[in-house]
This record gives structure tokens, sequence and C-alpha cells, in this order.
């Protein structure tokens, strides 16, 4: 399953991919880093479709259009707030990339790429964050591979690229 799974640094806003995932607050309604730079992009129909969905519980997943993004859709999936690992994170994070991956299925969707789920102002450790996410995603494609085409992680910054590079030869 590796050869589905891509490891890049760049703007997760500027993929021509099927789907991108936004690491999203429970309100959906925008907010700082990867968040707020995807609603930005997309334009002011992303915040008037996430207020239709109201919010969305940590470790699920909901959908929209991706309006003016090169990706036809986003996937809002809430992680969660590291609280020192015994807090049921680990879990609630498999579960963020498990319901992404399933909404891309159930909508045709081909190519995803996901961003470092809860690294940012949600503060889980890039180094416990990144092998949780690969995992996931290679267990996934395992069991429902021939669904999706190829997942790509978007790294912002070089610290969280080398963990995923790092994690990656792990899985």
């Amino acid at each position: 399953m590796q050869g589905k799974i891509g490891i890049l640094q760049g703007d997760i806003t500027q993929l021509p991919v099927d789907a991108i995932v936004n690491a999203a607050k429970p309100s959906l309604l925008g907010g700082g880093g990867v968040d707020g730079a995807i609603h930005r992009a997309a334009g002011p129909e992303l915040l008037t479709a996430c207020r239709a969905l109201n919010g969305c519980k940590t470790g699920q997943a909901k959908i929209t259009s991706g309006y003016h993004l090169p990706a036809q859709y986003v996937i809002h999936t809430v992680g969660p707030i590291w609280r020192g690992g015994d807090a049921g994170e680990a879990e609630l994070l498999r579960s963020c990339y498990r319901e992404s991956l399933r909404l891309a299925v159930e909508n045709g969707i081909k190519l995803i790429a996901f961003p470092a789920i809860s690294c940012g102002v949600y503060s889980y450790p890039i180094d416990a964050a990144a092998p949780i996410a690969l995992s996931t995603v290679a267990e996934f494609l395992q069991t429902d591979g021939d669904s999706i085409d190829g997942v790509s992680f978007v790294c912002f910054g070089d610290e969280t690229y080398n963990a995923y590079v790092e994690a990656f030869g792990m899985i």
C-alpha cells in the first residue's frame, strides 16, 4: 500500500486532488492554521455550507464542496486536543483518518490529501501523530484499497515533513 501514499511539503489549498481534508474546529466555521487557509482559499461559500452542517464531533468527519479550491471536495474532521496522551487522543486521531477515508469512498473520491491533523493549535506531538496517520491510512488501504487511488500527506514545514518521512519508513 506504500505505493499509494505520498508525502510532500507545500500548501494543501493548491493541490489538484479530488478532496482535501480540513483539520477543523468543532464549529466547522473556520479558524487559524490550515483551517483558516482552506476557508480563505475556498471562499465565503464554504462558510455558508459549514454553517448548515451544525458542527462536527471530535474524531468524526463531514464533507462539503471545495468551491474555489482546485479540490472538488473538502472533508472536515475534528482532531483531538493533546492532553498528554492518556485521554484517548490516539484513537480519536485514528478515527479522524478512518472517517475521512470512509467519506471519500462514499463520495467516489480517488485522490485525497491530508494535513497533519491536530498538530497545530491542538498541540498533538508530530512524532506521535505521524505514525498514527500513516499506519491508519495504510490499514484502510489494505482493506478498501481499490476505492482510493492515492493519499497524500501535505506537510507544512520541515519538522512535520521529516517526521512523516521517518514514520513512513516504519509502515
